[in-house]
């Protein structure tokens, strides 16, 4: 897939972040993620995810809708008092970014370890962008324990850390209300949510 085209599946997401410096890491990350992420479902399975996140880009659209729940939370007075415009960014892009590489290297199932994969991807290309050393630690956190409680392989070996910061907090919250099959989130045509 095109550099270009994955910037433009990202358009009004990347346009909710008001760094112009994050704005511009965000497009260079974007362009680093994996082919199968802007085809692939969400689930391998269908069982942990509504159907908007089923079938052709539900990994897409799953995406979208974390991002846009956090975008609604943190422009709240309530909310959004607990965070600078930078962290708030730095939150909308660790969401663009948490599941970008769920199958690894193009493998048929998620893995469990996929967090830590998205964190590396940060890590392995962080001098191509404009992202302080701070703001990349800080990203990696918050993209690798974005699954909460569900951090153990199936052998009951804890593989990924648990949110304990506010910012880990709210990007795992964001993921889990975007995975909840009570919740429709309509799109139109073009992937882009219906306000």
């Amino acid at each position: 897939m095109a550099e270009d085209s994955k910037i433009k599946e990202f358009e009004k997401e990347i346009n909710y972040i008001k760094s112009d410096r994050i704005k511009e890491s965000a497009k260079v990350l974007i362009k680093m993620m994996p082919d199968y992420f802007f085809t692939e479902a969400a689930s391998s399975t269908g069982k942990y995810h509504p159907d908007f996140s089923q079938g052709e880009k539900g990994l897409l659209r799953h995406t979208k809708a974390a991002v846009r729940i956090a975008k609604e939370i943190i422009d709240t007075e309530t909310f959004g008092c607990f965070y600078t415009n930078d962290e708030k960014d730095l939150i909308i892009l660790s969401l663009i970014l948490h599941d970008s590489v769920k199958r690894g290297d193009n493998e048929k199932y998620t893995r469990i370890d996929h967090p830590l994969l998205a964190a590396k991807l940060v890590e392995d290309n962080k001098d191509k962008t404009k992202l302080t050393n701070e703001e990349v630690e800080l990203l990696k956190s918050m993209i690798s324990s974005h699954m909460g409680q569900w951090n153990k392989d199936f052998d009951g070996n804890e593989v990924l850390p648990k949110p304990q910061t506010k910012y880990q907090r709210i990007v795992h919250l964001c993921d889990l209300l975007s995975s909840k099959k009570f919740l429709e989130v309509k799109f139109d045509k073009d992937n882009n949510i219906i306000y």
